[in-house]
């Protein structure tokens, strides 16, 4: 039976709806009302229940993301920053090689080349910087690869051969990802450090990109920017049922049926009902241009604060509008 389609690890575990073995949750707040959400799955048991590898999931959600809210955007960037800490302790002359994943022609898909457009290369100046920088700059390439509709080429290929050449100390990987929840459709950005497979969420099977294909350590960053047409209607078949299960009788024949319908089994009829109309269909809010380039500018100027040392809250802003010109 098809399962509900979701990259996040989250929302695997909101699922289950109880405590699961070899899996640790914890939850912290920050300003803005900013949700922080760590998910470790911690052995093999954890792993089968969640249907991810072995490793720490950080999600960070707030509304706030999709919208134009300055303030609050250079509170998450702050977060993300402090949180991408945590999942990498590289030495200060480490090489990390960002790799945006996904095709730029279409909006939904263009996180992952925007984000490193939007990225402080250094790796090509490291030798030349003047004597105050040094320790306080990585060495950071990041390059937009495309997409094997676009290049022929297996994406987790290309990216193995720029390891073999570039010899990064780190890989991170950035995505569109799909969600579960509506809800959290450009308002959830998720980090961790297990690597990823391109194109998952919507049902492609690619080569992975991880420490197991590379040699070295990935960090995955991705943001859900679409979620399953199937999964829509049965949220709003959920509704529905909830407020015809208020109106029931409890304990008559209709109560116990409508109580007994499982969410995967609505999702699964529901998307055998769908198939002929709409198979494989995704949907994404209609404000998506903009909201990806707010969400773009978020997680690479996390990444310039989190790898540069040197690099403050008050200077990305500056690097940002620099690169863009």
């Amino acid at each position: 039976m098809d399962s509900i389609r979701t990259d996040l690890a989250v929302e695997n575990y909101e699922t289950a709806e109880r405590e699961i073995d070899g899996v640790s949750v914890t939850v912290a707040s920050a300003d803005f009302d900013i949700k922080i959400t760590t998910v470790e799955i911690l052995d093999e048991s954890g792993e089968t229940a969640l249907g991810k590898p072995v490793g720490s999931y950080i999600t960070v959600e707030s509304t706030l993301m999709k919208e134009n809210a300055p303030l609050a955007h250079d509170e998450i960037i702050k977060v993300l920053a402090r949180e991408l800490g945590e999942l990498h302790k590289l030495p200060r002359d480490a090489t990390v090689l960002v790799i945006g994943l996904g095709n730029r022609n279409i909006t939904a898909d263009a996180l992952g080349p925007k984000v490193t457009e939007k990225t402080l290369t250094t790796r090509h100046i490291n030798s030349q910087l003047p004597r105050e920088l040094l320790g306080k700059v990585r060495a950071v390439s990041a390059i937009a690869p495309g997409v094997m509709g676009q290049t022929g080429i297996e994406t987790g290929e290309v990216v193995a051969g720029l390891v073999s050449r570039v010899n990064p100390d780190l890989v991170i990987a950035i995505d569109a990802l799909a969600a579960r929840r509506a809800n959290r459709i450009n308002a959830t950005i998720q980090m961790s450090d297990t690597g990823l497979n391109p194109g998952a969420g919507v049902g492609n099977k690619r080569m992975a990109i991880n420490r197991e294909t590379l040699g070295v350590p990935v960090i995955a960053i991705g943001v859900p920017t679409v979620v399953d047409a199937a999964t829509l209607v049965t949220d709003t078949i959920d509704l529905c049922l909830a407020d015809m299960i208020e109106e029931t009788e409890k304990g008559s024949e209709f109560y116990e049926m409508l109580q007994s319908l499982a969410q995967e089994e609505r999702y699964h009829i529901i998307k055998q009902v769908l198939e002929p109309y709409a198979k494989n269909m995704f949907v994404t809010p209609k404000e998506v241009d903009a909201v990806i380039e707010r969400l773009a500018g978020i997680v690479a100027n996390a990444l310039n604060i989190g790898l540069h040392t040197g690099i403050t809250m008050e200077d990305v802003n500056k690097y940002s509008h620099d690169l863009a010109n």
